[in-house]
Formats: C-alpha cells, structure tokens, sequence
C-alpha cells in the first residue's frame, strides 16, 4: 500500500480525538497498518518540548519562540515517525500540524501565514498532509467543552478573543487550499460526522485511482 498522511484540525473542543480514533478503525477495515499522533508531541523530545510550550507559568513566551518550538516537535516528529512510516507504506493520522501553526501563530498571532509555512516548510522536508479534516466549531462551545474536560493549558487559557481568531482563521485557510482541508460542522453528531470523513476519504482513494 501506499502510505498516507491524515491530519485532524479543529479549535480546542472540536472533537478531534473521537473522529481519529473512528477513522483509525476505518484506515485499519481497509488493510492499512495505522500510526496515529499528535502535535506537539509524539516522540520523547516532541513531547518534552510540548511541555515547555504549554506550561501555563510561562507567559512570557514571545510569538516567534512559540512558533519556532512548535516547528521543532513536529522537525521532530516527521525525522523520527512520518517520513519513515510514509516510506513503510503506513497511514498517519495526526491531530493537528502544520495548518495550526498558520492559524494559531500566523493568524491569530499575527506572525503572518507565509512566514509560518516557510518556517515549517523546512523543518518538515516539505512533508504536507494528503488530506486535512477542519473540525469547524464556534469557539465558546469548543472552550466550554474544554473546560468541562480537564485543567487549561498555557493556549487554552488566552482569551475568548484569541480563540475566535483561531475559528475563523481556520475557515479561512480552509477557503485557500479546498482541494486538501475539508471543513466538517463539529456541532453535528459523532456519527454524522464520521459518516461524511468516510465519505471524503473514500473520494480520496477513488480519485488515487482514476
């Protein structure tokens, strides 16, 4: 088989997990040896830069080192477990990469979105995801689901305001590259929305046949 690169997006609340653990099961159904990760994190170094990333006592954190270390988990990440997994044939399915730096830092922190992709660009050998699924959810219900789940990290912690930046700057990224981000309502069901996945991923490996 030949290897495939899924990414999840969505703001904080959205659902992610649930729809990668589902589509994990739908990837498997069809042969394929399946890794799933996430960012930051998904290597022992990946993950400790996580930590210094989301601790909530640094606040004093500058946009550009936040930006610079999210780029270095996932250099991290693609080294140690997308490229070789890529090459081994394997599907991966991360939550999140690449397109949440642009929106997170670029837009939203106003780091702008080509100075973010040129940064990841090299940090990730030009590795993209194949296709990307927007989970796409009004930030205060995803905050409140947030809320509801466990204690906030350093991002989850910024204002409303901020988090509203993110939701629509996810809209909008998805507008420029259609053909690669699919955005799915994240308020519809669990079911609903795997359905329309499958549905997308099935138009995937259809058009990798025509």
């Amino acid at each position: 088989m030949q290897g495939i690169f899924i990414s999840m997006e969505g703001p904080d609340g959205s659902g992610k997990s649930t729809q990668i653990t589902l589509l994990k099961d739908y990837l498997e159904g069809l042969g394929y040896e399946t890794l799933v990760t996430r960012e930051p994190g998904g290597t022992v170094i990946s993950e400790h830069i996580r930590t210094i990333i989301l601790n909530k006592e640094y606040t004093e954190m500058g946009y550009m080192t936040e930006a610079l270390l999210y780029a270095a988990a996932r250099a991290q990440l693609v080294t140690e477990v997308i490229a070789p997994a890529l090459k081994a044939g394997k599907a991966i399915i991360s939550d999140r990469f690449i397109d949440s730096s642009a929106v997170y830092q670029g837009m939203a922190r106003g780091l702008g979105v080509d100075n973010v992709y040129q940064i990841n660009s090299f940090a990730t050998q030009g590795i993209m995801p194949d296709i990307t699924f927007h989970l796409d959810l009004p930030a205060k219900v995803g905050l409140a689901r947030a809320k509801g789940r466990a204690a906030l990290d350093r991002m989850e912690l910024e204002s409303t305001a901020f988090h509203e930046r993110v939701a629509q700057g996810y809209r909008d990224l998805a507008a420029l590259d259609r053909n690669r981000i699919h955005t799915i309502d994240a308020t519809a069901s669990i079911e609903e929305i795997h359905a329309r996945i499958v549905q997308l991923m099935d138009q995937y490996f259809k058009s990798k046949q025509d």
